[in-house]
C-alpha cells in the first residue's frame, strides 16, 4: 500500500514536470509547436466612385489614377421593382422624378479589410453589402421612408450610418448582418453624415425639401446640423441654418466647419464652439452659372463638393457645380489659389481628398469623368473615365486578391 502510494505520487510529479516543460517550450516559441505568424493580405489605396445612374461603383487606383474596374450594386434591380406593391412603386416613381432620373448609388464605403462594399442605394431606399470578389449580395436592408442618402462608416467598420432622407432621420446598421441597430432625429431631408476625427461624434446635415421652389424657401423645413454621440446616438447639440447645409468639412479639432449652403455660390466658415458664421465667401460665377435661375440649380445646389488637404490642412477644394470649375482655396485668408475650368455643363458634383492628402478628386457628373486636381499647384493632373452620372466619392483600401471580381471598364 505504501509503495503503491509513493509510486503514484512519483508518477504525478513526473507528469506535472512534463506538463510544465511543455508549457515553457510553447511559451518561449521553441520546437515544432510554434504558431506561424498571420500574413496580412496586401491592400491597395483606391478612390471609390458611385456611378448613380449606372448602379455601379468604380474603383480607381489612388496612385496611378487607373480605373481598376466596376462592381454592379443593383444586380437585383428587376427583382426589387417587380416585388413592390402599388403604393411602394408609386413612391419609387415620385422619388425618381424628383431626383432627375435613376439614382441607384448614393454612397459607397469599403470595409477595413478591403473585401466588402457597403452601399446606400438612393432611389431604392435601402442599403446593401457586397462581397467584392464574387459580387454576391451579403445583405439588404430597407430604410425608413423611400430614399437612402449620404452614408458614413465608423473607423472600426462595424457601423454604417445612412440618412433616411424622406423619414427625417438617420439610421445605423450593423455591417455584418445589415440589422438596423439605432436611429436619431435630424432636420428635414437629412443629407451628409460625418464622423468626428476621434470617432466620438456624428454630424448630420439637413437640406430641407429641395423640390419646393425658392419662393417657398421658408416652407422647406428645418435646415440644421445635428450632432450626436456616436455610441448612444443621443443628440448633444444642434446648429440651425436658414439654408440647407450641403457638403461640409470639419477640422480635426472640432472647432471649425466649412460648409456649402443651398443657393450660395460659395461657402461659409462656421465657428462650432460659438455656434455662428464667421465668414461667408462668395465665389465667382461663370457666364452659364450667372444665367441660371435659382430654381434651375440642381437640387438647390450652386456649389456642391468640398474637401480639405492632408498634412498641413491649409487648403480647401471647392466643386463649383453650376460654374463648371474646381477652386483651390487657402484657409489663411480664404483666398483662391487657382481654378480648373471644365467644359460647360460638366456639373462638378462632389470632391474628396485622395490617399496621401495631396490631390482632390472631383466628379464631373454629366461627363462621366473624375478630375484629379493638385492642391499645391491648383492644376488638373489627371482625368479618369468612369460610369454614368458619377457623384459621391470615398477613399478606402481594397484587398488585391478581390480585384478579379471587378468588371473591366
Amino acid at each position: 500500500m505504501a509503495r503503491t502510494a509513493r509510486s503514484t505520487a512519483r508518477k504525478a510529479r513526473s507528469t506535472a514536470l512534463l506538463t510544465l516543460a511543455l508549457g515553457l517550450v510553447l511559451t518561449l516559441g521553441l520546437g515544432t509547436a510554434t504558431a506561424a505568424p498571420t500574413r496580412e493580405e496586401p491592400l491597395r489605396d483606391v478612390v471609390l466612385v458611385g456611378n448613380s445612374a449606372d448602379g455601379t461603383v468604380s474603383f480607381l487606383d489612388a496612385r496611378t489614377y487607373r480605373n481598376l474596374g466596376t462592381l454592379d450594386v443593383v444586380p437585383d434591380l428587376e427583382e426589387i421593382l417587380s416585388g413592390m406593391d402599388p403604393f411602394r412603386r408609386a413612391a419609387y416613381e415620385i422619388v425618381r422624378q424628383q431626383a432627375g432620373g435613376d439614382k441607384f448609388v448614393d454612397d459607397a464605403h469599403l470595409s477595413p479589410d478591403g473585401r466588402t462594399l457597403y452601399v446606400s442605394r438612393g432611389n431604392l431606399g435601402d442599403a446593401a453589402a457586397y462581397d467584392i470578389a464574387s459580387g454576391r449580395r451579403l445583405w439588404r436592408t430597407h430604410l425608413a421612408g423611400f430614399k437612402a442618402d449620404h452614408a458614413a462608416l465608423s473607423a472600426d467598420g462595424r457601423t454604417f450610418v445612412v440618412s433616411a432622407i424622406s423619414a427625417g432621420k438617420a439610421q445605423t446598421l450593423d455591417t455584418v448582418t445589415g440589422r438596423i441597430t439605432g436611429e436619431f432625429p435630424t432636420g428635414t431631408y437629412p443629407h451628409e453624415n460625418i464622423y468626428s476625427a476621434d470617432g466620438k461624434l456624428i454630424y448630420n446635415m439637413s437640406i430641407g425639401v429641395t423640390s419646393m421652389p425658392y419662393a417657398l424657401d421658408f416652407l422647406k423645413g428645418s435646415r440644421r446640423v445635428t450632432v450626436v454621440d456616436a455610441e448612444s446616438l443621443r443628440v448633444v447639440r444642434t446648429y440651425p441654418f436658414d439654408k440647407g447645409v450641403r457638403p461640409a468639412v470639419i477640422t480635426p479639432d472640432g472647432k471649425t466647419m466649412y460648409a456649402q449652403l443651398s443657393y450660395l455660390n460659395g461657402f461659409v466658415e462656421y465657428d462650432l464652439e460659438a455656434g455662428r458664421t464667421v465668414r461667408t465667401v462668395e465665389m465667382p460665377y461663370s457666364a452659364a452659372g450667372a444665367a441660371l435661375k435659382r430654381d434651375d440649380y440642381p437640387q438647390n445646389s450652386a456649389h456642391h463638393g468640398m474637401a480639405m488637404n492632408g498634412g498641413r490642412q491649409d487648403k480647401l477644394c471647392m466643386a463649383g457645380t453650376i460654374d463648371d470649375y474646381t477652386a483651390i482655396v487657402s484657409r489663411d485668408g480664404l483666398a483662391t489659389d487657382g481654378f480648373v475650368h471644365y467644359p460647360q455643363d460638366a456639373l462638378p458634383y462632389w470632391a474628396v481628398t485622395g490617399p496621401g492628402g495631396r490631390h482632390c478628386w472631383v466628379t464631373l457628373s454629366r461627363r462621366g469623368e473624375v478630375s484629379v486636381v493638385d492642391y499645391g499647384t491648383a492644376e488638373e493632373i489627371a482625368r479618369v473615365k468612369v460610369g454614368a452620372f458619377p457623384q459621391r466619392e470615398r477613399t478606402g483600401r481594397v484587398a488585391e486578391d478581390v480585384l478579379g471580381g471587378l468588371t473591366p471598364q
